[in-house]
């Protein structure tokens, strides 16, 4: 169902090599039978271990057993509007939930970007529209307090009767969910052993896995959010493929 569709080079100067000899002598090889030096292979770069989230039993870790297409579909009678805004406010209480449960672990020392893969951190955008990087727990800071007064801002998820939702929803409630993924996608990258210690980790998929299938299915998520490019994947963006591979997600 398409939700949209309702609205140097370096320069150094070597030292001066030795005079040869004019004639060349036994112990003075001439320099046409003098081999090149074999090169010397590069040492090959350590292998980047697999996350726990991607590690077996973690992987497999679930409440919700089979597919979540079945728990996205619009119920009869619903306004997708409201199905949309109930939804988004579900995913925004619970992740925040989550969060708090980490926070003390995301601190402006240990978490110094808003990274989600070994190559990855994202960046706000300034009252200067310029991209700065902020540590984590700013910036997930700063995505929930916007977030927040969204949902209280009567405008744009209107709660009484009468009231209709703005033209903007749409796109405003795509935002939202960009945001979303990317707390989504910092704590699996530098918090899933909390989560593990804490034995969360089946609520902490699903809960994913639940946002991921919604996303699609409105088609509030972009699958270039997800993956990321290959100079910068996102970390979860293995969890999708893993998880379609199971038969939890559509392709």
């Amino acid at each position: 169902m398409s939700f949209f569709n309702t609205i140097s080079r370096s320069m150094t100067r070597g030292q001066r090599a030795p005079k040869r000899a004019t004639t060349p002598t036994p112990t003075t090889p001439s320099p046409s039978s003098m081999a090149p030096p074999s090169p010397v292979p590069p040492s090959p770069s350590p292998p980047i271990p697999k996350p726990l989230y991607l590690s077996s039993p973690f992987v497999e870790a679930a409440l919700v057993k089979g597919n979540f297409k079945t728990i996205v579909m619009l119920p009869k009678y619903v306004d997708i509007m409201e199905w949309v805004a109930m939804n988004i406010f579900d995913f925004y209480t619970n992740l925040n939930e989550f969060y708090g449960v980490v926070t003390e672990c995301c601190t402006q020392q240990s978490c110094l970007t808003m990274s989600a893969g070994p190559t990855l951190s994202y960046t706000w955008i300034n009252q200067e529209r310029k991209s700065v990087h902020l540590p984590a727990p700013t910036y997930i800071d700063y995505v929930m307090t916007w977030i927040q007064n969204l949902l209280n801002d009567e405008a744009t998820f209107p709660t009484k009767s009468g009231h209709d939702f703005p033209q903007s929803f749409p796109s405003t409630v795509k935002h939202v969910y960009r945001q979303l993924l990317r707390v989504f996608a910092h704590i699996y990258h530098a918090h899933f052993h909390q989560i593990l210690h804490l034995r969360s980790e089946p609520h902490f998929n699903s809960l994913f896995a639940h946002f991921l299938a919604f996303g699609r299915e409105y088609e509030l998520l972009d699958m270039k959010d997800v993956r990321g490019s290959s100079a910068s994947p996102v970390g979860v963006g293995q969890l999708w493929e893993k998880w379609r591979d199971m038969g939890i997600l559509e392709g």
